[in-house]
Parts: C-alpha cells; structure tokens; sequence
C-alpha cells in the first residue's frame, strides 16, 4: 500500500510513519516543510531512523508549493497530520501562516485528491476545536473553538466533509486530546517544563495550575491512528483519540519533580486566551469503530518523555 503522511517529520507524524513502516507491504511517502515551531535539527532527528528503509521517501516540501498530481500518483491513502499548531501564536499577525497551513494547504490537497481513487483521507484534527466543555466531551457536540489555531483546524474539517460529499473522498476525521511523550513539539507544555527542569529555571505555569487535559501518550495515539487504515467502519467518522487519564498541570509537576528529584520553581502567570479549562474525550466511538482503548499511565508516559528530553539536551552540550 502506498500511502501519504503529511507532516511526516513531526511529533506524530515521525511515530505514525514508524508505525506504518513496520508493515512491509507499505511504501511511505513523508512530505515535511521543516517549519513551525520544532527546530529542523529536532524534525531531522525525528526522522533518523527511518532515513534508510528503503521503502521510505521524503519530500521536504510545503502543501502549497509542490506538485500534489505528481506526488499523489497511485497513491492508496493519505494520511494528513501538517499544519501550523499552537493556540497561543495564533492570535494577531501569525494568523496568516494558520491560514495557508492549516485551511489553504488543506483544501490544495483535497482538491487534488478529488478526481483519484483513494482509499482513505484521514485527517488530524483537534480537541482545540470543542472549545470549553463540560464533563466528557463527544463528537456530535456543538464545536465552538476559543481560538484563532482552533476555528483553522475545524474549518479544515468542515473542507474534509464539504469533498467528501460533493467528491466522495472517504474521509475520517481524528480529534486528538493533547499527545505527549517523545519527541514533543519544544513550545508543548511538558517539553518546556521538563527542560526548565533539567536547566535549573522556573517552571512557567499559565493559570493556577488547576486545569486539567486529557493527556494522550504518542503510542496510544499512533495505534488509534493506524487502525484507520483499512477499516471500513472508520470511514465517514469523526473519533475522538484520547488518552488513559486526565490530570491537572499542578499534579503533571508533582510527577516530574518525583521522576526527576529535582525541585520545581513555580512561576504562575496570568490565564492563556483561547484555552478551555478542561479537556476529556468520551471514547465511544473510538472503542467501537476502532477497537481503541488507551493503556499509558501518566507516569509511565512521562518517564519515557523525560528520558528522550535529556538525551537531547545533555547531546547538545557535549
């Protein structure tokens, strides 16, 4: 199976192309701009060890630039995962580059999809998009985002439905509950407070620390986003992919400062716009289309992020 990731050197994207590489009936194809946040040296890590399978190929390029019918020749599925993110950069006069990345770039790629026989366009969206809820949150409520990063990502899901019922796309929408572990984007909260952590510097804290997310560990995240693939009940769906527990940002912090024994220096600052206060994904429609079930713990996730954060930090000052 050929199949499209874009986004490929990513956070998620890395693992997801990983994933799908360990089937030997699939040729990956992995397009990557190299922008946004993420350092390109981190992107180019994210990456090493999949540089020699011979059935990988990387097209370091944008959405908006390259040839999507070339690149898009025989292809069986797209799996599309490349935007800009942030909620915070997202106001004022970065909301150009959310724009071209996130709605622009999106419907480039599905009008070029429109007039070949894909079998599947699955698209990664956000728990952003929900906006402030209260108790579990699932599919069939109202999105109502509270920032700029959010109204992109549900417009981006509103072109997915609008081709899929003019041009028959088979499309499946993923709602990701904030991802973790290794490889973490360096502006995601617990990359920054593990190296604040490991630099001796204050812990920046947006808020009083009390509010609470869904955090989702970056394999149980990869296993939701796999068994699409080839699963007929996935197609037309828009699943929630959430994590094994939820906790607040105080109580994330008191986990790190056991793994790590160090002690935390607590910096609060004033509420982030655009941010809900709680996250939490109902995962029905996950468990029945996608036989999904989370099985990360909080502290083993974090274990292993902080694991990988090190090395990258120690590695830069050797």
């Amino acid at each position: 199976m050929k199949i499209v990731v874009t986004g490929a050197a990513g956070f998620i994207g890395s693992h997801l192309c990983e994933a799908l590489l360990q089937h030997e009936e699939n040729i990956v194809i992995g397009i990557d701009s190299f922008i946004g946040p993420t350092p390109s040296h981190i992107k180019k890590r994210n990456i090493e060890a999949i540089q020699s399978n011979p059935r990988w190929i990387l097209v370091p390029t944008d959405l908006l630039s390259v040839n999507l019918q070339e690149l898009l020749k025989d292809v069986d599925v797209v799996y599309h995962l490349a935007g800009m993110p942030g909620v915070r950069t997202s106001w004022g006069n970065e909301f150009g580059l959310y724009t071209a990345n996130n709605i622009s770039a999106t419907q480039r790629l599905l009008e070029a999809c429109k007039n070949i026989p894909l079998r599947q366009f699955i698209y990664a969206s956000t728990s952003s998009i929900y906006g402030e809820k209260s108790g579990k949150v699932h599919e069939k409520m109202e999105p109502t985002p509270l920032s700029p990063y959010g109204i992109t990502k549900l417009a981006g899901e509103h072109l997915c439905k609008v081709y899929e019922t003019n041009f028959h796309i088979p499309t499946t929408i993923l709602r990701y509950f904030t991802v973790y572990g290794p490889r973490q984007r360096t502006d995601m909260a617990f990359h920054r407070f593990i190296k604040q952590l490991l630099t001796d510097k204050p812990i920046t804290i947006f808020g009083d620390g009390t509010q609470t997310r869904d955090f989702t560990y970056i394999s149980d995240c990869v296993k939701g986003t796999v068994a699409v693939l080839g699963n007929e009940k996935a197609i037309g769906q828009t699943i929630n992919i959430g994590g094994k527990e939820r906790a607040s940002v105080n109580e994330v912090i008191d986990l790190l400062q056991s793994l790590t024994g160090k002690k935390a220096i607590k910096h609060y600052i004033k509420d982030p716009i655009g941010e809900p206060k709680h996250t939490w994904a109902d995962l029905s429609t996950a468990e029945q289309c996608l036989n999904y079930s989370p099985t990360v713990t909080l502290q083993e996730g974090l274990q292993y992020e902080f694991a990988d954060i090190r090395s990258i930090y120690e590695g830069e000052q050797t």
